[in-house]
């Protein structure tokens, strides 16, 4: 079953069925929120009390263990200080129900679990100041280095040898270069994975291993205003990417998609890397290859978006959010150079 069927298509009142069959509450409000792979829906109960409904791919359906892990993470978060989903049992008393349906392409079985639903709006719609900024880059360090002391008997799950998303894949990208065809773009991509070969792969050896969230992005995390008239983050979404990696990984994908919402990019890493900084201090292999590992993270969301709207190209819209964005992000990357880039960003760090 290849992706492209795979994502589910449940409607609302089949999800006001299954939660009435399986949370026994009666839902007040419906309604569908965005997701890349998999279906999510808010639901308010009659009674009071906010959820999220997750439906996972029925790919992704298919390895329960590696979803126990990411329930499970989430819930050792919540438990550590961070605010992560938590989900919630169903009348069995299991985190995940495995449901039959046919979303067009003939009965397929989804996982379904039911999170708690966190407030707050996305990082994406208020101002990037570089209090914020450095916010996230300390909380995003924060709950790396709690992951470092999760146990679990599935952990190994999260070894994805060959997920696209891991940024120790980046060679794989070359599979999909085809979809730039014709695009100025082409030549740039070519060329970051080049020098991720030459430059990162000889020095991985020296990065701290860890456990990455993967997708520290701007529509995954959440903020609430705090009290000095600026914001707080408030939650942490989407643990689908999780995957074993390195704290040079989650940096690297935090400054580019915080990157991807300021409206002078470049500027967005320096406050980043230094609240990174105040819990991890990197070394000096892990500070060398951060400006290609963040190039790579452009390259991946820039094809494998394009590759996603191939698949579904209803989605398209969504899809191509960040893709968008970042291309216009690479090509100053790129034209910038690694010794400006990370001469910003580094005496931006220094100034916190």
């Amino acid at each position: 079953m290849s992706m492209k069927h795979a994502k589910p298509n449940f409607s609302q009142s089949l999800v006001a069925e299954i939660v009435k069959r399986l949370f026994s509450f009666e839902p007040s409000e419906i309604r569908s929120l965005p997701s890349y792979d998999d279906q999510n829906f808010y639901v308010a109960a009659m009674e009071g009390g906010e959820y999220v409904l997750k439906i996972m791919n029925s790919e992704d359906s298919k390895n329960p263990a590696m979803i126990e892990v990411q329930s499970y993470v989430m819930s050792f978060l919540h438990q550590n200080g961070l605010p992560a989903q938590t989900p919630l049992p169903n009348t069995s008393g299991q985190l995940m129900s495995r449901e039959e349906a046919d979303c067009g392409y003939g009965c397929q079985s989804y996982l379904v679990r039911l999170l708690t639903y966190m407030p707050g709006t996305t990082i994406s719609k208020v101002p990037l100041t570089p209090e914020l900024l450095y916010e996230t880059g300390k909380t995003a360090a924060k709950m790396d280095k709690i992951l470092q002391k999760l146990e679990h008997p599935h952990l190994s799950e999260l070894q994805r040898d060959n997920f696209i998303w891991n940024l120790s894949n980046i060679p794989l990208l070359e599979a999909f270069f085809s979809l730039l065809d014709g695009d100025s773009l082409k030549d740039v991509a070519e060329s970051v994975i080049h020098q991720y070969k030459t430059t990162v792969i000889p020095k991985r050896s020296r990065f701290r291993k860890c456990i990455n969230h993967g997708d520290f992005n701007d529509l995954n995390v959440l903020v609430q205003p705090n009290e000095n008239d600026g914001y707080k983050i408030s939650g942490i979404l989407d643990f689908g990417d999780m995957s074993s990696g390195y704290y040079i990984y989650e940096l690297a994908i935090t400054i580019t998609y915080m990157m991807s919402e300021h409206p002078n990019p470049i500027e967005a890493g320096g406050p980043v890397l230094a609240g990174w900084e105040s819990v991890l201090a990197l070394n000096e292999a892990e500070k060398d290859c951060l400006y290609v590992l963040v190039m790579s993270r452009l390259c991946q969301s820039l094809v494998l978006a394009r590759h996603s709207v191939t698949l579904h190209p209803e989605n398209a819209e969504y899809l191509l959010i960040t893709s968008r964005k970042g291309v216009h992000i690479l090509r100053q990357l790129w034209e910038l150079g690694k010794e400006e880039v990370e001469k910003v960003w580094f005496q931006m760090a220094a100034q916190f």
